[in-house]
């Protein structure tokens, strides 16, 4: 189900970057459309430390140049996991979960900027989204000494801001980048601020869209 979502998430989202490059004027941009695809690991911050340890992410979304300047909208999926350690019980529940599993599936929204020297290019971004992000919960029947997990939906707003860098390898970019993401809601009555460090591959699409459009 998530692999299924994630893909029509991104194919929508090209299908509307194809429209909006159609709706461009006849200049073009190198860096007109890029697919971004990373992975890495996201850094619990402050308080965020006491219930969350970082594992392995993943995040997807687009790069979409506005304009004919270094502006870009930069719609962001970030899947990002974490080991999970319950402070306090929820209501109705009596005890504990300890190492856990936490994951997010927040939306962000950007607008950043980018400037090209050479092969290489460097980005800055902020933007506000949201989400959900789900935490374990485990229940104990101590007649029938069984335990059940289930998952709680904690839903959250955010902001976040990055920078990153680019390198050209032709028809694709590896990137690096770092960003630092604000939750406006709590979780265990702490706060929600991480820092995500992500690298990975941005395919350029930009010459396919302006030979469609030839």
């Amino acid at each position: 189900m998530r692999k299924y979502s994630t893909s029509l998430f991104i194919a929508c989202l090209i299908s509307i970057a194809s429209l909006q490059v159609k709706a461009q004027d006849s200049v073009t941009r190198p860096d007109k459309l890029y697919t971004m695809s990373g992975i890495g690991f996201s850094f619990p911050v402050g308080e965020t430390g006491d219930y969350l340890t970082p594992k392995f992410s993943t995040s997807l979304g687009l790069n979409l140049g506005l304009g004919n300047g270094g502006l870009f909208l930069y719609p962001k999926v970030s899947l990002h996991a974490y080991g999970f350690q319950e402070l306090t019980p929820d209501a109705g529940y009596t005890h504990t979960l300890q190492k856990g599993r936490a994951t997010t599936y927040l939306l962000n929204v950007a607008l950043g900027y980018r400037k090209i020297s050479g092969k290489f290019a460097f980005y800055g971004f902020a933007g506000g989204g949201g989400g959900i992000i789900l935490t374990p919960r485990i229940t104990i029947n101590q007649a029938a000494l069984a335990a059940e997990l289930d998952n709680k939906s904690n839903s959250m707003g955010i902001v976040e801001g990055g920078l990153g860098t680019e390198y050209n390898i032709g028809g694709a970019a590896l990137f690096v980048e770092a960003s630092y993401m604000h939750g406006f809601s709590e979780i265990q009555n702490r706060s929600f601020n991480v820092a995500p460090i992500t690298l990975g591959i941005k395919p350029n699409l930009s010459k396919l869209l302006n030979k469609k459009r030839k």
